[in-house]
């Protein structure tokens, strides 16, 4: 019995000793790897497309295929024609490079000397750019509220897009969003997509009260100080508002200007939010100028024949690769323009240092006062609308402070027209003529520690704004 018994034991042992161990099940809840090729762009069903298949489009349009689009909003065949003409005159003698899509948009890169500002202007490109001028450290002290982070700009980030293109541009190229008649003709006329605002105009902030009942349909919390300047500097928080309409913006921007009546002249910059214009809602960064108060001389980013771009890192009109959160990390980047040798220059500054992106040419303002210097810096937040108005930076008002309000700091004056050099704090007063809807709160360079000068802003629209 007993050998029977440790028989049976025997066989029992070898059973589960040559008995494979199963393989482990992983969790449900076990993220899926990344995989190496993004999903392609759901505008382009086809495949990418290639730049001269873009231009041969354009060249076959017509208004009727355009006219019944989803979003279409172009007036009629004549305005169709007129912006059809616009795109193949800006591309015109282009020599394109490479090109690749990013976050849905196309971007061409194209030689620095066959840009459409340099051909159309007969200019000669300047690449003699100043350096960035510095802020300094006199007089600042108390604490600033927190430490943020400066995001990259995407084009440095060594990315590749859903076709396995680069999203980059050579040396000697420039990056160009592809300007395609879909996004023209979700404005009534080329004027009107050139305009601040959908209806082809704009309006330079003022700082009166107004009066009760009246409802603008631009509004601001903004700061600004009456000195001439060769340009100044800050340091923009970023965040995605909520804008309800397509048909308006909310930004936080700079403003260096000068002149009166319909001879203001403006050099702009900053982030906005603007989905008629971009087809998104996301935050993007732009640029924008007038030399006849937003009347017919007048347009945002490389959309018209006026900025010189010189630099292949940073990407005009595109969107961010991280943005702010409520209570969360800080994300922004720093822009500086500059008036060097008859030439309005832009400076941008992720993590890095600053880099010199390109210029207004001088020549653009005639005999206005931005040929010579700015008489006026102004800063802070707009928004268009009428009815439901959007929320300025991040829709908190300006006493929320430190990770729940919008804000710009480092904020300083170039007072003369030279290569390196030093910034003046700047002075600051507010603009602030709808309280009830948006409001600003400034901290001067001499409490604002390691920030200078600088403040919160913003606030949640609504209906009782419009």
């Amino acid at each position: 019995m007993r050998l029977r018994v440790v028989f049976i034991v025997c066989l029992l042992w070898l059973a589960v000793a040559c008995t494979p161990t199963p393989t482990p099940v992983p969790p449900t809840n076990t993220p899926t790897p990344p995989t190496d090729t993004p999903t392609p762009p759901t505008d382009t069903p086809g495949g990418f497309i290639s730049f001269d298949d873009f231009l041969q489009s354009v060249r076959d349009a017509t208004f009727d295929e355009y006219a019944q689009r989803d979003g279409a909003a172009v007036r009629d065949a004549d305005a169709f024609e007129e912006m059809r003409q616009h795109i193949l005159t800006m591309y015109d003698g282009v020599v394109q490079v490479s090109s690749f899509v990013y976050e849905d948009q196309y971007v061409d890169c194209i030689t620095i000397e066959s840009q459409p500002s340099v051909r159309l202007q007969d200019l000669e490109v300047t690449r003699d750019a100043p350096t960035g001028s510095r802020f300094s450290e006199e007089g600042t002290e108390g604490e600033a509220p927190g430490s943020a982070e400066s995001v990259e700009s995407p084009l440095v980030m060594g990315l590749t897009d859903a076709y396995g293109n680069p999203v980059s541009c050579d040396d000697g190229t420039i990056p160009m969003a592809r300007l395609t008649l879909e996004t023209l003709t979700r404005f009534a006329t080329l004027d009107a997509f050139f305009g601040k605002d959908v209806n082809g105009g704009g309006q330079y902030p003022q700082g009166e009260q107004l009066p009760e009942g009246d409802n603008p349909d631009h509004m601001y919390a903004a700061a600004r100080q009456n000195v001439t300047n060769f340009g100044g500097n800050s340091w923009l928080n970023l965040w995605n508002p909520n804008v309800p309409n397509d048909s308006d913006f909310s930004l936080s921007q700079q403003w260096y200007a000068g002149g009166e009546g319909d001879g203001l002249q403006t050099v702009e910059g900053g982030w906005q939010l603007y989905h008629q214009k971009y087809g998104d809602n996301r935050a993007r960064l732009f640029i924008f100028y007038t030399a006849d108060n937003y009347q017919k001389k007048k347009c945002y980013n490389l959309d018209c024949a006026a900025f010189v771009q010189i630099n292949n890192h940073w990407y005009i009109g595109g969107p961010w690769s991280a943005y702010s959160s409520t209570g969360g990390t800080q994300w922004g980047f720093e822009m500086q323009w500059k008036y060097f040798r008859g030439n309005w220059w832009l400076f941008l500054r992720g993590p890095g240092a600053y880099e010199a992106v390109g210029y207004y040419p001088g020549t653009l303002f005639g005999t206005g006062q931005l040929s010579r210097s700015a008489s006026e810096i102004t800063y802070g937040g707009e928004v268009t609308g009428s009815g439901n108005m959007p929320q300025m930076g991040s829709g908190a008002f300006s006493n929320q402070g430190w990770q729940r309000a919008a804000y710009q700091n480092t904020i300083f004056y170039i007072p003369r027209d030279e290569d390196d050099g030093v910034g003046v704090w700047a002075n600051l007063f507010e603009i602030e003529p709808n309280p009830d809807c948006y409001t600003i709160d400034i901290t001067p360079a001499s409490s604002g520690g390691n920030w200078g000068t600088y403040f919160f802003f913003g606030g949640p629209g609504g209906d009782a704004c419009g």
